[in-house]
């Protein structure tokens, strides 16, 4: 009977044990995680606009997909979505719109598709180009060849982020309020 019930004690010790350095590694790394989105998002955002102020507005506005809204100060607005393409949440990208409401760049973030075919997305230059200045959502597409599901990945990132916009323009201005 004894034999029978060691081994279970002590795999079960192994588990809370194995939890707990799980927790305190997660608990130890969180801020520096934090941080090093914060400045990716940052520099995502210089990106689009070059070097500005902005202010991050901490509401999704009931799409789950977005991730973050950014306003400058000179109204153009950068909203990060994460969109399925071949992998789920393999396209993560900012999408800047104008002081007129169009699109005026899309800057990737994280890209998790194919290398050589769902990363053409990112790679071809005219693909992205054919998404501004758009300003209503159920933008035309042309896909590209062998890269259907994240052609339509990218479409469904460009239509949510302006349809995030278009609805809550006021408030996303005013800076969430």
């Amino acid at each position: 009977m004894k034999d029978n019930i060691k081994p279970p004690i002590v795999l079960t010790v192994i588990c809370v044990i194995a939890s707990l350095l799980l927790v305190f590694a997660h608990e130890l790394t969180k801020e520096n995680i934090a941080e090093q989105k914060s400045l990716r998002f940052n520099a995502s955002v210089e990106a689009l606009f070059g070097k500005t102020e902005s202010v991050l507005i901490e509401d999704n506005f009931g799409e789950d997909s977005v991730q973050a809204i950014a306003v400058t100060s000179d109204g153009k607005t950068a909203v990060q979505v994460s969109a399925d393409g071949y992998s789920k949440g393999g396209i993560n990208i900012l999408v800047g719109i104008d002081e007129n409401g169009a699109v005026s760049g899309i800057e990737f973030v994280s890209l998790g598709e194919t290398p050589g075919l769902g990363s053409k997305v990112r790679d071809e230059a005219d693909f992205r180009e054919q998404f501004y200045g758009a300003t209503e959502p159920d933008v035309h597409l042309d896909a590209i060849s062998g890269a259907t599901f994240s052609s339509k990945g990218m479409k469904n990132a460009v239509d949510t982020a302006l349809k995030v916009y278009t609805e809550n323009k006021e408030a996303i201005l005013n800076g969430g309020k």
